[in-house]
């Protein structure tokens, strides 16, 4: 029993730290944005779709992340340094969201994918990178090799508890996405503003925290590497 509810907890703390960043609310509003002339069948199998996608994203960035870092010689401070740069940056966009340019040509195109009949959204742009953006990948890959060795959990734990953590963000998004006109109708867009600026907030917090973990980890291995 006590072993389940050690299961539980990493699955709490995994949706605690990937929730705020995937941010199914900003994906919902994207899908009733770019599925105008979609039937409620076509627009269910995108959701049905996307949550597969993001899955599989996450999945693969967490198991074959350090391969590519170390095929690229990138180092863990130098990851958690990027991604909190980009956690906290997207954060800083959540919080004070502002029309330009690219927003303006980004709109352009939703018009243009609206128009287009039976169109496939599912990896891009709901899975990708409205989901699992860059951000969500940092974090996955910089939570993967904070993982080995850790003691905090037993080791079935580690091994078991990762998968039912994306398996549930992608439940999550997808029940979602299947109920994404009646979130909408309940929450309203000032709703969806004002939950996307909370997110952001704490997205920018994340972030800084991630950085100040990265310069902590090159001031604690410093004098290894002068020895």
């Amino acid at each position: 029993m006590e072993s389940i509810f050690e299961l539980f907890q990493a699955i709490g703390l995994g949706l605690v730290l990937l929730l705020p960043l995937a941010n199914p609310l900003t994906t919902v509003a994207l899908l009733l944005g770019l599925s105008g002339n979609m039937t409620s069948e076509e627009r269910n199998q995108q959701s049905k779709m996307a949550s597969i996608y993001v899955f599989f994203i996450m999945t693969i960035a967490y198991y074959a992340g350090q391969v590519v870092m170390n095929t690229f010689g990138i180092s863990i401070p130098g990851l958690r340094i990027a991604g909190g740069l980009i956690v906290a940056f997207i954060g800083f966009r959540m919080l004070f969201p502002h029309q330009s340019a690219e927003d303006t040509q980004l709109e352009a195109k939703s018009q243009d994918l609206k128009q287009r009949k039976s169109i496939n959204i599912a990896f891009v742009p709901l899975a990708m990178p409205s989901t699992a953006g860059p951000g969500t990948i940092a974090m996955i890959i910089s939570s993967a090799a904070s993982m080995k060795g850790h003691t905090l959990f037993s080791p079935w734990v580690v091994t078991v508890a990762p998968v039912l953590i994306f398996l549930s963000v992608s439940l999550i998004l997808w029940g979602s996405l299947l109920s994404s006109g009646a979130i909408m109708r309940w929450v309203g867009k000032s709703g969806i503003e004002a939950i996307s600026r909370l997110m952001g907030f704490l997205l920018v917090c994340m972030g800084v925290q991630f950085i100040i973990n990265g310069v902590l980890d090159i001031i604690a291995n410093y004098p290894t590497t002068l020895s």
